[in-house]
């Protein structure tokens, strides 16, 4: 009954955010969305909607960061990339990105096709695709049926392999969380994780780095443009 209750809840506190959004009532609809996730629940259209309500409300960091995490749950949503890369307009800071090679990009473009459990269901499915085609060539009287079973069956073992691959380089990046958002209005990088060091550069608020190394209250970050620095803990928020 308790979980009953607390599901009844949460899908109260998703319908009253709605509603708040709708009548453009954005404070209180993040308030809602974020009642949700401290919860313990959480999914890529709730961080969307929260992303949206706090870009309705001027909060551009807080937009960046929920659409960011909505992006990692659900790589492929055509919305959020839009609505991101809306968000990302504002952004002071411009980087450019290094470039990567082709076949990088072409195997990120396919990774990100779908989140972890789809592809895991993919790779399970071609395994038991696999174990049907095993059967078949062991048992099979037909030299023909043995021979078409045993190259489809090579097939679904190397399909089963990179798809299972794919999702757990998804997994990887949603339980590491390497990446953050900038959330001090302007901040200086420093060549180590010390007050005293040398500068390197500015950044401005809601640009996204990559986390590197940690050092007590100092985190390594890496710009997409090859840059690397440390920043105090307290200018980030993880992804």
């Amino acid at each position: 009954f308790l979980n009953i209750s607390a599901q009844d809840s949460i899908q109260v506190l998703w319908e009253r955010g709605n509603a708040y959004y709708t009548t453009e009532e954005y404070q209180q609809a993040i308030s809602a969305y974020e009642q949700i996730l401290s919860s313990g629940q959480e999914s890529a259209r709730l961080y969307f909607n929260l992303g949206n309500a706090c870009y309705k409300a001027g909060d551009i960091n807080n937009a960046i960061l929920n659409y960011e995490r909505a992006k990692l749950l659900a790589p492929q949503d055509e919305d959020i990339e839009f609505n991101l890369r809306l968000a990302n307009q504002f952004v002071v800071t411009e980087i450019e990105a290094l470039p990567q090679p082709f076949f990088v990009r072409w195997r990120n473009r396919i990774i990100n096709l779908y989140p972890a459990d789809a592809w895991a269901g993919i790779s399970i499915g071609a395994f038991i695709f696999f174990l049907g085609l095993l059967g078949l060539f062991i048992f099979s009287r037909s030299s023909s049926l043995k021979r078409i079973s045993f190259w489809f069956g090579i097939l679904a073992v190397i399909i089963s392999g990179f798809t299972f691959s794919f999702a757990g380089r998804q997994k990887e990046k949603i339980n590491q969380r390497k990446h953050a958002i900038v959330f001090c209005p302007r901040v200086t990088v420093k060549s180590a994780p010390a007050q005293n060091s040398t500068d390197l550069f500015l950044l401005y608020e809601g640009v996204k780095v990559e986390i590197s190394d940690s050092v007590n209250t100092w985190k390594e970050i890496r710009l997409s443009d090859g840059n690397v620095g440390w920043l105090p803990d307290s200018c980030i928020v993880r992804i």
